[in-house]
């Protein structure tokens, strides 16, 4: 093999490496926003499975007189 063919098959894998990584790193950023969103989206979705139930009619603060 020619030392050229050497060299640019390494540069070839050092690109592709380097892209992995890149992409990899890309990623991992965003992982912390997805578990965000997705914790966000649970309480939604519990909030609409099981509304809050009203206080009761004795806990309720009388009508302001005018």
């Amino acid at each position: 093999m020619d030392v050229t063919v050497i060299l640019l098959f390494i540069l070839a894998i050092a690109g592709v490496v380097s892209r992995s990584l890149s992409s990899m790193k890309k990623l991992l950023d965003e992982v912390p926003e997805v578990l965000d969103s997705a914790t966000e989206a649970r309480d939604a979705w519990r909030r609409f499975r099981r509304p809050e139930m009203p206080p009761p009619a004795d806990e309720e603060e009388p009508p302001a007189a005018a």
